[in-house]
């Protein structure tokens, strides 16, 4: 059965595209030279083929700013929107010097003055000021991360389908846990569980894990034993947006967690009291340290959108002025670690409204 590859819906990629241009205007760039797969999907809505690993930089899709002309490197117009039109698409080529060819002849390519693009390579470095004479090159991410930085009413709406098949690979893996049971086969049951679902791109693979009951941050390499807290996270890849979820179950009798999981609870309180409009983003961190639990080595919040967006939050990484705004989505976890029972963890979707954090994922916790 063949499927239709199609563009995103008109309006979600029309609020998209408004919102790059107008940082475009922010950052003064005449012109976008994009080669990141978030950044192209996000302003052209055609769907971008995913692969595992980096890329090298490449001018996948150019964006001018006066005109709202938008050129993508496409071999066919399968999955482009009808906006873009088949005259502003140019085909893959080996030789780099065919693509800069092709940016010499886009509209506004001579006189631009500043063009921004999203990563960069040596060759590349080399070549574009041929296509853009009289332009200085700069950095473009900052435009692209303050414009998805802050999600629209259709990317929210856009995110459901990653985060009901995320929440239902969690559900498939805690469906296997039991004493004897290897990581690998949990990590297969929510992986087979998301593809079921139609996501045969997992966000990440790294799923499920024994908590260590000697060292808060070590894993346990081995199949699980009776009273083990074992920590499942599920993260899907739907239509591009990521969502995710993780949640700490126990194998058997888990009746010495009970004050853990109170804990997890105080601080997964305190971390959503934090994701309030305006408030300093160091407020999650804060959060750790109100409740009482010290900060983990690894990131206590990600921005979620098309990918992996900003904030990232960790000990070394939140910046002293960022704040919190209406519309963000994080994905905020909490760890809470007792020496000979193990650690809880527990990962949910967050929307940050007007009003607060509006938790977008829903899974159960073991309760004794």
């Amino acid at each position: 059965m063949a499927t239709e590859i199609a563009p995103d819906p008109l309006r979600l990629r029309a609020g998209r595209r408004e919102r790059a241009l107008a940082q475009m205007r922010a950052h003064d760039l005449d012109i976008l030279v994009l080669g990141r797969q978030a950044n192209v999907r996000y302003v052209t809505g055609a769907p971008q083929l995913w692969i595992a690993g980096t890329r090298p930089f490449g001018p996948v899709c150019v964006v001018v700013r006066d005109t709202g002309d938008i050129y993508l490197n496409s071999t066919d117009d399968e999955g482009v929107p009808d906006e873009i039109g088949r005259d502003r698409l140019y085909g893959l080529a080996w030789n780099p010097m065919t693509l800069i060819d092709v940016l010499k002849n886009i509209d506004g390519a001579a006189t631009a003055r500043r063009v921004g693009t999203d990563a960069i390579t040596p060759t590349f470095a080399a070549l574009l000021p041929e296509a853009f004479p009289n332009a200085d090159l700069v950095d473009g991410e900052p435009a692209m991360a303050a414009a998805r930085r802050v999600k629209t009413p259709d990317e929210i709406a856009a995110m459901g389908p990653a985060l009901r098949v995320a929440e239902r690979g969690l559900a498939s893996a805690v469906a296997e846990l039991r004493p004897g049971v290897a990581e690998r086969t949990l990590a297969g049951a929510a992986l087979q569980a998301m593809a079921a679902g139609g996501v045969s791109t997992p966000a990440s693979q790294d799923v499920a894990w024994v908590t260590s009951r000697e060292h808060p941050w070590r894993r346990v390499n081995r199949p699980v034993e009776p009273g083990d807290l074992v920590a499942l996270a599920a993260g899907a890849l739907a239509d591009g947006y990521v969502g995710e979820v993780g949640r700490t179950w126990v194998a058997g009798d888990g009746g010495g967690a009970r004050g853990l999981y109170a804990r997890s609870d105080a601080l997964h309180d305190k971390l959503l009291g934090a994701c309030r409009p305006g408030a300093p983003v160091r407020g999650l961190l804060d959060a750790y340290e109100a409740a009482g639990e010290p900060l983990p080595p690894m990131p206590v919040a990600h921005g979620l959108g098309l990918g992996f967006d900003p904030p990232v939050v960790s000990g070394e990484l939140a910046g002293a002025d960022e704040r919190l705004e209406t519309g963000m989505v994080l994905a905020i976890s909490g760890h809470v670690w007792q020496e000979g029972v193990g650690m809880v963890f527990r990962r949910d979707t967050v929307h940050i409204t007007d009003d607060g954090a509006e938790v977008l994922t829903s899974s159960p916790s073991w309760q004794a």
